[in-house]
């Protein structure tokens, strides 16, 4: 996965323009390297699902 391609999704999460964004196992590391790079990591929250599906959410409190 391209870097401008999961700073677009992020956007997209930050926005409110879409709700949840899943990420396949195969993708994982490349969208988590650029996630952590972002000023509001905290407010990205990523629950694991079956078979290495992470999905990723917004959220307006940042967790601790």
């Amino acid at each position: 996965m391209e870097k401008s391609q999961v700073e677009h999704i992020l956007d997209k999460l930050r926005n409110k323009e879409i709700e949840e964004y899943f990420v396949e196992k195969e993708s994982f590391l490349s969208f988590r390297e650029v996630l952590v790079n972002q000023e509001d990591f905290k407010h990205f929250r990523g629950i694991a699902g079956h078979g290495g599906v992470v999905v990723y959410t917004y959220v307006d409190e940042a967790r601790s």
